[in-house]
């Protein structure tokens, strides 16, 4: 969904298509802003949707010093910016099974009070245990994999 103030424009907002990490590992979502908008003009909240569930709001972040976390969101869950990308960055550390979820992300720009909430999204999949691997199905996910030792 994009809500627009009058005429202005907004930025498309592009994420990858997949990732792949073990459990305990950290991950790095970005949320590319297109040509002609700059990640740092703008606030980029960060959204966890699982199925069956509303979105979730996590996060926002604009700077060091202007970001805030959503209410019982652990802090292994970070926003950052990486200008040299355009992109806003949301980092999950020591992954865990409960992060299986779609994840969004959205800009709000306070000059023209407009926000853009991202049409596609990422996914946080656990892979099930490696002798099964026909049970992953999504092409966009961050899989979680089961170590093969023990």
């Amino acid at each position: 969904m994009s809500v627009f103030s009058g005429s202005l424009s907004q930025p498309v907002l592009t994420q990858p298509s997949s990732h792949s990490a073990s459990s305990g590992a950290s991950v790095r979502l970005t949320c590319m802003l297109s040509s002609g908008f700059s990640v740092g003009d703008f606030w980029i909240r960060w959204y966890q949707q699982k199925p069956g569930n509303p979105p979730r709001y996590l996060l926002y972040y604009h700077s060091d010093s202007n970001k805030g976390q959503g209410s019982g969101v652990p802090s292994r869950f970070s926003g950052s910016n990486d200008a040299s990308a355009n992109a806003g960055i949301l980092r999950i550390s020591g992954l865990q099974p409960e992060d299986e979820a779609d994840y969004y992300c959205g800009t709000w720009h306070n000059n023209s009070k407009t926000h853009t909430v991202l049409q596609t999204h990422e996914e946080v999949r656990q892979n099930p245990p490696l002798y099964s691997p026909g049970l992953v199905k999504s092409p966009l996910l961050v899989a979680l994999t089961k170590s093969s030792s023990g």
